[in-house]
């Protein structure tokens, strides 16, 4: 039994580590998804798009219930049976009457095709919302896994500089105790060292928040709690014309073709109203049995449509159709707007982000270095190296932000258009 459980518990163990191989991990290792990753998990896993994708078996489900024909009505009757138990003999019981018949409403104008075509252009028309959904969906992912990154970088950094002051730290206490700078010069470079602390301690949370956002829209089941990003903030430029970007947009926005089926799906409702309008006619073919004597009937009885004729609904059909393509020329112009307010927001960021790799960076990096060489060498002084040292943090950080906007911009950009793959 020991042995048989040592072999079970070895297999279990080579399970696992190859499970984790097929992630790309090893077994203690928390387990990295890109961007494309994180979106896929989102469409197979959020619980919200799940649920609305119910909408369309509901809506599939309608159409069988409109194209269902009337279930035909059976009848029977007795006629004349005795009252009491004593005239309850055989020649009164022949010479009762036995009914039984079977009747039938026949539809007229087509209420059966019009019902299943309103249904099934109703249908489209939920395809489309669940599909406008679902593009909402992955901008939010996108934000928030750019969102990550953003606090990724910033840690990364943060982390780095706090290596990189403690040194000086380091040194400043070696030349306190050489006598080489004072007191007040050392308590000051120690107190500029809590801002360094500062910052990696709100890079750290605000990455945890940025990977708890992003759990959520993804489905806590599809990610283990302790899952982490992979990838870079990056700059990629876009070489499209607006033009180009609003041509694609009203090809590829699903709110925007939801708008146009709504305009079909209100034709059709306008057409079914007519077809309700026609009469029915209801037939009923009857066998009747007294006294040793059979007979058929056949009976036809339709409504004489003198007031209702169903022009209530006509007319209200008839004004949702306007209704309805209004709003798909007000969809259209949304589209435009969104297309334009994206693009303009990118190419700003753009511009912004151009400013910055044009050298201010290096020249930042360059003077904290300058600074940092002349202090320690009593060539300048400690405020003037505090100062060099702030404002290389403040650009490095304010450039990650600008790149991280930008990035967000274009995934907006991408939104707007309606497609991840830009024309």
């Amino acid at each position: 039994m020991y042995y048989r459980t040592l072999r079970i518990s070895a297999l279990l163990a080579v399970l696992s580590g190859a499970a984790a191989l097929a992630f790309g991990q090893s077994p203690q290792s928390a387990i990295r998804i890109t961007l494309d990753e994180a979106i896929r998990l989102a469409v197979a896993h959020n619980h919200a798009l799940l649920a609305s994708r119910s909408n369309i078996v509901q809506s599939q489900d309608q159409e069988i219930t409109a194209n269902l024909r009337p279930n035909p009505v059976f009848g029977a009757d007795v006629v004349g049976l005795p009252v009491t138990p004593k005239e309850f003999t055989a020649d009164n019981i022949n010479q009762a009457e036995f009914d039984v018949g079977l009747g039938y409403l026949f539809e007229r104008g087509g209420k059966r095709q019009h019902r299943l075509r309103a249904a099934q252009d109703q249908t489209a028309v939920v395809k489309s919302t669940v599909a406008d959904n679902q593009r909402n969906l992955t901008f939010n992912v996108a934000t928030q896994f750019t969102n990550a990154l953003l606090a990724e970088s910033a840690l990364s950094f943060a982390q780095q500089d706090l290596k990189d002051f403690q040194n000086t730290v380091d040194i400043s206490e070696a030349q306190y105790k050489a006598g080489a700078i004072g007191e007040g010069d050392l308590l000051k470079i120690k107190l500029q060292l809590l801002q360094f602390q500062t910052d990696v301690t709100a890079a750290q949370l605000a990455k945890q928040q940025a990977l708890a956002a992003l759990r959520q829209l993804l489905g806590f089941e599809s990610v283990p709690e302790n899952y982490d990003v992979a990838g870079s903030l990056d700059y990629q430029r876009i070489p499209y014309t607006l033009e180009d970007l609003q041509a694609q947009a009203i090809k590829d926005r699903p709110d925007l073709r939801a708008a146009a089926q709504s305009v079909t799906a209100a034709q059709s409702q306008y057409l079914l109203a007519k077809a309700n309008g026609k009469v029915d006619v209801n037939g009923t073919l009857n066998f009747t049995h007294i006294t040793g004597y059979n007979s058929s009937s056949i009976i036809v009885s339709l409504p004489l449509p003198i007031f209702d004729r169903n022009q209530g609904e006509i007319a209200r059909t008839n004004a949702a159709i306007s209704q309805a393509q209004q709003l798909q020329q007000e969809a259209s112009e949304q589209v435009m707007t969104d297309v334009r307010t994206a693009y303009e927001t990118v190419r700003t960021n753009e511009q912004t982000l151009q400013i910055y790799q044009k050298g201010y960076l290096d020249e930042a990096k360059q003077s904290v270095d300058i600074s940092e060489y002349a202090y320690k060498r009593g060539a300048a002084s400690l405020l003037d190296f505090l100062d060099a040292e702030r404002s290389y943090r403040d650009t490095e950080l304010a450039y990650r932000q600008q790149l991280a906007s930008y990035m967000l911009a274009l995934e907006q950009l991408r939104e707007a258009v309606g497609t991840r793959t830009l024309p």
